[in-house]
C-alpha cells in the first residue's frame, strides 16, 4: 500500500521497525530540501521576505497538527525535540510546581522509559510516590484496574495510549472521565498511537499528550506537546532564551511571551517543523481509518502464521495494533535479529526501553515486529520462512 511513495523501500530491505521510527515519503523529504535550498532563514526573527515565508510555513504546521488531533486551538500545540522532551516538560515544568509529598502518580510497568523516569525524578525530589496500575493476564490496562489503583492521594495518571511492546490500546477516554471525576490529571504518551489510529484530544479529554514526528512518517528531532490551554499557561519553561521573552531589563523584570511561544526558546528545528506539514497532509490523504485497518490485517496475517511455528513464543498474542513481540525458544533475541539482518530484514530486539515490564512477563528481551501500512504479506511470508527452521538459525549464528 503506497510503497512507491517511500524511497527507502527501493533499497532491498524489509523494514519491520516502525515502532522505533518510520520511513519517510518523498513529499516530506522534498519539503525539507525545499526549505534548505530556497528559503533557509530563521523563524520569527527576520524582517524580509524569505523569513516571512518561514514564519508562514512554520505556523501552518502548527495549525495542521492542531486540526489533526482536534485541539481546541493551535496555541495548545508546542513543538519540542520529541516525545521524551515533551513528557519531561510536562513533569518538570508543570507537575513539579503542584506536586506535594505523598501525592501518587499512577503508571504501569509496560511504559516506555520516557514515561517512567521523569516521574521517578519527581518522587526522588519531591517525596511523592510512583505506583503501578496492575496489568491483566494479557498485560493490558483495564478501567477496572485503574479504578482499583486510584486512592485519595492519586494526583496523576500517565499512560501510553498504545504501548511499544505489548501494543495494547488503553481505554483513555474512559480513564479520563473517571480521573476527572476524582480531580486527577491524565497525561497520554501518544508516540505509538498518533501514527496508527485517529486521536481526538477533545474527545479523549486528556490533559496533556506527547508524540513524535519521526514515528509519523516525518522528520527526526521533532515532537509535539499538546496541553489544554489553561494548563499550558501554568507550565514553567524548561529553557529560557531567545524568542520566548518580551523583555528582560533586570533579574526582577523578566516578561515572557504567551504560549506556545514562551515554551519554544531558541532557534527551533525549522526544517523538520516545515516538513512535518507534509507528513500530516500525507496521513490525512490516506486516512487514519484506512491505515489502521490495513495494519490490523497485517498483524492478524503475521500472528496466524507465527502461532503455527512450535518454537515461537508470542508475548502479546492479543493486541489491537501492529506491534507483535515474540521470541525463538532457546535463542537470544538479538541473535535472531542479527540472523534476520543477513536477509535484509529489520526488526528490533531488546527490552525496547520498557525495562520494568520484565517484572510482569518474566522475559528480559524480545524480538519486536512493528508494522506499517506499507508492509506487505509477501514480506511477512519471507520472515516466516526464515523463522520456521530453528536449526538454520542456530547454524547461521555460529
Amino acid at each position: 500500500m503506497n510503497r512507491e511513495d517511500f524511497p527507502m523501500l527501493k533499497n532491498d530491505i524489509i523494514y519491520f521497525d516502525n515502532g522505533a521510527t518510520s520511513l519517510k515519503p518523498k513529499t516530506v523529504i522534498d519539503k525539507m530540501v525545499d526549505y534548505y535550498e530556497n528559503y533557509s532563514a530563521n523563524a520569527h526573527r527576520g524582517d524580509y521576505d524569505i523569513s516571512y515565508k518561514v514564519d508562514m510555513e512554520y505556523e501552518k504546521t502548527r495549525d495542521l497538527v492542531a486540526k489533526f488531533i482536534n485541539a481546541q486551538d493551535k496555541e495548545e500545540i508546542v513543538f519540542t525535540s520529541g516525545t521524551t522532551e515533551s513528557l519531561n516538560m510536562i513533569a518538570t515544568g508543570f507537575f513539579a510546581n503542584i506536586i506535594e509529598p505523598n501525592d501518587e502518580i499512577l503508571i504501569t510497568t509496560s511504559e516506555h522509559a520516557s514515561n517512567v523516569l521523569p516521574w521517578f525524578r519527581l518522587e526522588n525530589e519531591y517525596g511523592c510516590h510512583v505506583k503501578y496500575i496492575p496489568l491483566d493476564s494479557n498485560y493490558h490496562v483495564t478501567l477496572d484496574n485503574v479504578k482499583k489503583a486510584v486512592t485519595p492521594q492519586t494526583k496523576i495518571i500517565s499512560l501510553a495510549h498504545i504501548t511499544n511492546v505489548i501494543g495494547d490500546i488503553r481505554p483513555i477516554k474512559e480513564i479520563c472521565k473517571f480521573a476527572h471525576e476524582h480531580d486527577i490529571f491524565v497525561v497520554v504518551d501518544g508516540a505509538q498511537s498518533l501514527p496508527h489510529i485517529k486521536v481526538d484530544v477533545q474527545d479523549l479529554d486528556c490533559d496533556f499528550t506527547a508524540f513524535s514526528a519521526h514515528k509519523m512518517y516525518g522528520p527526526t528531532g521533532l515532537g509535539v506537546l499538546y496541553g489544554k490551554k489553561e494548563l499550558l499557561d501554568n507550565l514553567e519553561p524548561i529553557n529560557l532564551g531567545g524568542g520566548m521573552n518580551e523583555s528582560f531589563d533586570s533579574p526582577m523584570e523578566i516578561i515572557l511571551k504567551d504560549v506556545p511561544t514562551r515554551l519554544e526558546a531558541g532557534t527551533p528545528n525549522i526544517a523538520s517543523v516545515i516538513a512535518f506539514s507534509e507528513s500530516i497532509n500525507y496521513l490525512n490523504k490516506i486516512g487514519m481509518d484506512k491505515i489502521n485497518e490495513r495494519e490490523l490485517h497485517l498483524r492478524n496475517y503475521l500472528v496466524e502464521k507465527l502461532v503455527k511455528i512450535p518454537h515461537i513464543d508470542i508475548i502479546n498474542l492479543e493486541a489491537d495494533s501492529g506491534i507483535v513481540t515474540f521470541n525463538v525458544n532457546d535463542i537470544f533475541a538479538q541473535d535472531v535479529a542479527y540472523y534476520l539482518n543477513k536477509y535484509n530484514i529489520c526488526v528490533r530486539a531488546g527490552n525496547h526501553c520498557a525495562k520494568i515490564l520484565k517484572n510482569n512477563t518474566n522475559v528480559n528481551n524480545t524480538i519486536r515486529v512493528s508494522l506499517a501500512f506499507y508492509n506487505t504479506e509477501s514480506e511477512i511470508d519471507m520472515l516466516i520462512e526464515l523463522l520456521k527452521d530453528k536449526d538454520k538459525i542456530m547454524k547461521e549464528m555460529i
